[in-house]
């Protein structure tokens, strides 16, 4: 002993060693389960995804996404040149490319890249959930945003919103876990995959500097941690790949934000005061009532009413601690009003990073108490599953129930017969069925058919298009504004000048009257709860006098 300091305890070689095994043993452990959710959630979402999975493409995929994906798998370029660049910014294009490249370009392959992007994503809510609640309400609320209409559409859907929900996800788990890190490195990501996905580090950031001026006035701890500067302003870093790429498009394209006409639409015909309330009414209707969602809303607030549970020691069950739902109520409010100011559709699938944020809230509420909250659930689950197959007595969009897989269908069969009775017939269409009949690689048709284009099937178009009836041979029409076939209720005049105002609406003539006016008739109709189509045959006018172009 003589010579030797005594060593502190707990520091000895093999103490150390022994510490390092068990960081080692855990990590491992820890990388196995991810590894098992990640395999669970892929082998269900393929299950349930597979009568999906060789659907052409539906919509926004064929008319932006797989497009802009296509060019850069054959010309490597981030700026598309076969369609106009929107801006959107290119990791969900070089994840389809990449699979693309290294597998086959055919649409079950890219709506299997993209289960493997939701299951990401329900894997970072997994692990969220098992660190701010349990393992118990951690599978629950797994199974709840799976089982839910627009989440589960948009799980093998080429679209941004997944991937950006799923980054979104992984970094606020990051957050609420401390680790700096990784939070910026995901909050750096998602911009990349949605410019929108900004909008997380930028809430956080105000958060943290606004929360202790509102904790002196406040009886709680509403301070998810102490106030670091250096921490709190490495949010930042989140807009740099973002900078980065939206100086390039400047560079390629002359634009930061893409063409002037889609800035307009996203922008410049957004910002006015009724249209952001009215926009703001929808994006809470979106995350609290929608497609059945009402009724997880109104079990948790029937929750509320009742005392919080026993654990088997005697303790009160667990919830949510209030500065982590603070974080998670501060993400969903700024995504509700940053996107009530921005984008010209206003579409339930652009609040997929923040959905997955409510239901684990609402889960661990029912958890904590209700005593069969197991039950309540499932009976939750069992209605986004009926909202998924059935439709609803309001209007949705397609895309965020089974109706778009009736609409591809239609599209593909009507097409077809166009195709095989009427190959050299000239075809009056709109988007995004010209695209369909003209473009192959997006699954409808082995070869182009020759089409004329125009806006939409509005009594005004029809009537424009009726003045050329010389330039095409057969009208393919279909739903572009779908309408339930039972409403809830009947939309009120004002309303509907409201909607052609601010949200781009228009109501598409019937077949028939769509027969009347280019003075044809109706030799195909075919109906799926109200997504319809429809192929007329033009009668010819002989007086050229009475023809003009349109």
């Amino acid at each position: 002993m003589d010579g030797e300091l005594p060593q502190a305890r707990g520091t000895s070689p093999d103490t150390a060693a022994e510490d390092q095994q068990r960081a080692n043993g855990a990590r491992w452990i820890s990388l196995r389960n991810h590894l098992l959710a990640f395999s669970l959630i892929f082998t269900c979402l393929f299950v349930t995804h597979a009568p999906l999975l060789r659907l052409p493409y539906f919509w926004d995929e064929a008319g932006y996404f797989i497009p802009a994906a296509r060019d850069l798998l054959l010309t490597g370029s981030l700026i598309p040149h076969t369609t106009l660049s929107n801006a959107h910014p290119p990791l969900v294009m070089l994840w389809l490319a990449f699979w693309w490249k290294f597998s086959a370009f055919t649409p079950a392959v890219t709506r299997i890249a993209m289960l493997l992007v939701a299951t990401f994503a329900l894997t970072g809510v997994w692990r969220l959930a098992r660190f701010v609640a349990n393992d118990a309400v951690a599978a629950a609320t797994v199974i709840t945003t799976a089982v839910y209409s627009v989440f589960f559409t948009q799980s093998s859907m080429a679209h941004l919103d997944m991937m950006a929900a799923a980054l979104t996800i992984w970094g606020v788990a990051m957050y609420v876990e401390r680790r700096p890190v990784a939070t910026v490195i995901f909050f750096a990501l998602a911009p990349i995959a949605k410019e929108t996905a900004i909008i997380t580090p930028m809430a956080l950031l105000g958060w943290e500097l606004l929360c202790p001026l509102i904790s002196r006035s406040s009886r709680l701890e509403l301070c998810f941690q102490r106030r670091n500067l250096a921490r709190t302003f490495s949010l930042l870093l989140g807009w740099l790949p973002l900078a980065v790429w939206l100086g390039y498009h400047r560079h390629q394209t002359g634009y930061f934000f893409g063409n002037p006409e889609y800035l307009r639409y996203n922008l410049g015909a957004t910002v006015t005061p009724l249209r952001i309330l009215l926009a703001m009414l929808i994006r809470v209707w979106h995350l609290f009532g929608y497609l059945n969602l009402f009724i997880l809303t109104l079990l948790t607030l029937y929750a509320m009413s009742k005392p919080a549970l026993l654990e088997r020691d005697g303790s009160d069950r667990r919830r949510i601690a209030i500065p982590v739902q603070m974080v998670f109520a501060v993400v969903i409010a700024a995504y509700a009003v940053a996107l009530s100011v921005l984008g010209g559709a206003v579409l339930a699938r652009y609040m997929l990073p923040v959905l997955p944020l409510f239901i684990l809230l609402c889960v661990s509420t029912l958890r904590r108490r209700l005593r069969h909250w197991v039950w309540g659930l499932a009976g939750v689950s069992a209605a986004f599953v009926f909202a998924l197959f059935a439709a609803p007595p309001y209007r949705v969009a397609p895309e965020d129930t089974l109706l778009y897989r009736d609409y591809i269908l239609l599209h593909k069969q009507a097409e077809t017969e166009i195709a095989r009775q009427h190959s050299k017939a000239r075809v009056l269409t709109a988007w995004p069925a010209s695209d369909e009949m003209t473009r192959p690689f997006l699954g409808y048709l082995s070869k182009p058919l020759n089409v004329v284009r125009i806006e939409n099937f509005s009594e005004a178009e029809l009537q424009r298009a009726a003045q050329a009836t010389d330039q095409f041979d057969l009208a393919f029409l279909f739903t572009t504004k779908w309408q339930p076939p039972r409403p809830l209720w009947t939309t009120l005049p004002f309303g509907e000048v409201i909607q052609k105002r601010f949200f781009d609406y228009h109501e598409d003539v019937t077949p028939e009257r769509a027969a009347s006016l280019l003075g044809g008739r109706v030799i195909l109709y075919e109906n799926r709860d109200n997504e319809w189509v429809a192929v007329v045959a033009v009668e010819r006018v002989e007086n050229a006098a009475l023809q003009r172009p349109f």
